[in-house]
């Protein structure tokens, strides 16, 4: 079990990446893309996410369409992780499953309730200029 990368996105546009601990990361294992997940699992009570993909250790991007946890060879037409500017060009890739196990690295979430504390500090967030006086 290694340590795992949440990349927490705000529907204003902001984003967050924080790493949880072996402890933490257990209650992920075995969720899939689509669940929601609450803000206590990872110290942000009141808050709740919603699991939208993620990568594996590899760097792999995971499908929602791919039913397991590890790698497959797909031959896709487009979509997540295929790159083509030919229409109905089918290209054969490797992607991660949509479900989070021990090779996953890094889960992407979407912010659907807020808690009380804020998430994203203000006053790091502004850029250098509007700080002097």
């Amino acid at each position: 079990m290694v340590k795992l990368k949440l990349v927490l996105g705000d529907p204003s546009g902001k984003t967050k990446q924080i790493e949880i601990e072996e402890a933490n990361s257990k209650s992920f294992m075995g969720l899939k893309i689509g669940d929601t997940v609450k803000g206590e699992v990872v110290d942000m009570a009141g808050y709740e996410f919603l699991i939208t993909g993620g990568s594996d250790n590899a760097g792999f991007p995971m499908r929602r369409d791919v039913v397991s946890a590890n790698r497959k060879k797909l031959l896709l037409v487009g979509g997540i992780g295929v790159r083509t500017n030919e229409p109905g060009r089918r290209i054969r890739k490797t992607v991660a499953g949509g479900i989070i196990g021990a090779n996953t690295a890094q889960v992407n979430l979407k912010i659907t309730k807020s808690g009380k504390k804020p998430l994203f500090d203000e006053a790091a967030a502004a850029p250098a200029a509007e700080k002097k006086e």
